[in-house]
């Protein structure tokens, strides 16, 4: 290979790879999050509060005071207020993409959604009941709109 040839095949090698590596970015980023997911819902806990009229009232009073601006009144995901750049989840529809058991929804509000935490992480903000009742108001509302 001539001197001329080396020079003009490096710059195209060097693009090359920077092309594959920009390709795989985002499923690199999606399998930390996945990665990041799977280990917390090794650790899925159950439910310890029968989910009561008290509970879901509790629920319901928990979820106005820190949800409801971004979830929106009837948990649709149409919130006043989002962070910037986000779209809340509804947390009426069938589709629930951080597990739909009590336990995968406690982890996701305890902890966050990582790595971008447009869902914030509540723990240390709200207790652990709090977050029990959340759950059961969360499943009340989704029975009732359904």
């Amino acid at each position: 290979m001539s001197s001329l040839t080396r020079i003009v095949a490096v710059p195209a090698l060097v693009g090359a790879v920077f092309a594959l590596l920009a390709a795989a970015a985002p499923t690199l980023q999606a399998a930390e999050e996945a990665e990041a997911i799977q280990e917390a819902a090794a650790e899925i806990p159950e439910n310890p509060i029968e989910a009561t009229e008290e509970s879901v009232r509790a629920g319901l009073r928990i979820y106005g005071r820190f949800c409801r601006s971004c979830h929106g009144v009837r948990g649709d995901g149409r919130g006043q207020n989002p962070s910037p750049g986000t779209r809340p989840a509804n947390l009426i529809d069938d589709e629930w993409v951080h597990g739909d058991s009590d336990g995968e929804i406690y982890n996701v509000i305890r902890q966050g959604v990582p790595p971008a935490y447009d869902m914030d992480a509540w723990e240390g903000r709200v207790s652990d009941e709090e977050i029990w009742h959340v759950v059961n108001f969360l499943r009340e509302l989704a029975a009732r709109s359904q």
